[in-house]
């Protein structure tokens, strides 16, 4: 359960949601997703409530890439990724959309593969071009919103950054990002603003530089935590060490 959020998805700016596991996260994106609908409180996009968008309206207007994504039949990653544009009519270019965004997340080579073969991390960027296909790959003109959750939770470095690369850039064409992450440093790297849940509780939101601090990482995480500077992007870099006491009783 969760309850006492208010957050503004702004045009423009990734938001991140950090917090330990069972925090509220993805009921969090659920919520604001409309999968699923809150008993108290509003949710609204582009100046309407939630409720009165049509799931089609929804469709070409916001995208989701959850935690898990399964594949019961023998697609190949290009129909995995032409289903995203299931909410539009514009048949002609549906096949240069799909292999331009399985271009972007590094897939393409993977086109003609059948998807229950595929490794994980390759199948969490064969999704993630399916949704940048659903949503025109960021060439849209009204409020538009991307959720991800962990969408590099089975990548290796290079594609973990690509992905959020990606992100950036959907950002920068004007959408409003919403991120789940755990990894506190790509957090830091990557977010414009970051909110921490803890216990299905807003506990911290600001910028990176504001909320990755060692006091706040350390309650939110029960961790101990340092701040230094990441060399790259000048922006916090997190160093974390367990609390030796959780695990020996002392």
């Amino acid at each position: 359960m969760i309850s006492g959020i208010n957050i503004d998805l702004r045009p423009g700016e990734v938001t991140t949601i950090l917090g330990p596991n069972g925090a509220g996260k993805s009921t969090l994106l659920k919520l604001l997703c409309g999968q699923l609908k809150p008993t108290s409180g509003s949710i609204t996009f582009a100046g309407r409530p939630l409720a009165q968008w049509s799931l089609k309206e929804l469709a070409t207007r916001r995208a989701v890439l959850p935690q898990h994504s399964s594949v019961p039949f023998d697609f190949t990653a290009l129909e995995i990724v032409l289903l995203g544009r299931s909410p539009h009519g514009d048949a002609s270019r549906h096949r240069s959309l799909a292999l331009e965004a399985m271009d972007w997340t590094e897939c393409a080579h993977l086109s003609d593969r059948i998807a229950r073969t595929l490794s994980g991390g390759e199948l969490q960027r064969v999704h993630l071009a399916r949704i940048l296909v659903q949503l025109n790959l960021g060439a849209v003109t009204a409020p538009t919103i991307f959720f991800l959750d962990e969408p590099v939770s089975s990548q290796d470095p290079a594609h973990q950054h690509g992905a959020l690369v990606v992100a950036r850039q959907m950002a920068k064409k004007g959408m409003a990002v919403f991120l789940i992450l755990h990894d506190l440093n790509l957090a830091a790297q990557y977010s414009d603003c970051i909110h921490i849940l803890k216990q299905g509780r807003l506990v911290h939101s600001g910028k990176p530089e504001c909320v990755l601090r060692p006091e706040v990482i350390s309650d939110a995480f029960d961790v101990r935590a340092t701040i230094g500077v990441n060399p790259i992007s000048d922006g916090p870099a997190v160093f974390v060490e367990p609390r030796v006491e959780r695990f020996t009783g002392g």
